[in-house]
């Protein structure tokens, strides 16, 4: 069996689960495939001496644009977005209000890549409307929202509601929903 030799952030980030750090390490085995001793060289350099790659990989993971300033944050830890039912819903309440997936910007804080840090997610998507989709407000250390209504803040407009397999199962929290989803959307 081969070793597996890669430098691609993406590649590593998806093959471990720890970050690792490494300060005066040196490989002392002799390595014939110069492809390897580059990015060996190259890791095991500090990191203000490194040479910088053609792209750093994005800050927040996510689908989507946040160009029109429409954010969905969710926390799915089974899926890397919604499950093939919220996600069939979530298109549809989209293309009820004119919209579409590429409209707006999804991101699943349960990926451990994406920051689970308000501040952040505003610098980054600079939503000025936000939907949390089973996303406890707490969690964003934001002030309590009740469900299936909004806050509005100095610069982007947060509405609380339920996860969409929360609304499958009640139909009362999918009609809650939908009347004031309506409303958030197309009110400026």
């Amino acid at each position: 069996m081969s070793n597996l030799l890669t430098d691609n952030p993406i590649a590593l980030q998806a093959l471990m689960n720890e970050t690792l750090f490494s300060i005066d390490f040196a490989v002392e085995d002799s390595v014939t495939s110069s492809g390897f001793e580059q990015a060996t060289t190259n890791s095991l350099k500090a990191p203000s001496e490194q040479v910088p790659s053609a792209q750093a990989p994005e800050e927040f993971i996510y689908q989507g644009s946040p160009e029109k300033g429409i954010l969905f944050i969710l926390r799915y830890p089974d899926f890397d977005y919604f499950s093939p039912g919220a996600e069939d819903a979530f298109e549809k309440s989209l293309s009820a209000i004119q919209l579409t997936t590429a409209d707006v910007a999804v991101v699943n804080l349960a990926n451990s890549h994406n920051p689970n840090d308000f501040k952040r997610i505003m610098q980054f998507f600079k939503p000025t409307r936000i939907t949390l989709l089973g996303v406890e407000p707490a969690s964003l250390v934001l002030p309590h929202i009740a469900h299936n209504s909004y806050m509005k803040g100095k610069v982007a407009t947060v509405f609380n509601t339920y996860s969409f397999e929360e609304m499958f199962v009640d139909l009362e929290k999918k009609k809650a929903f939908w009347l004031e989803f309506k409303k958030f959307m197309t009110n400026e």
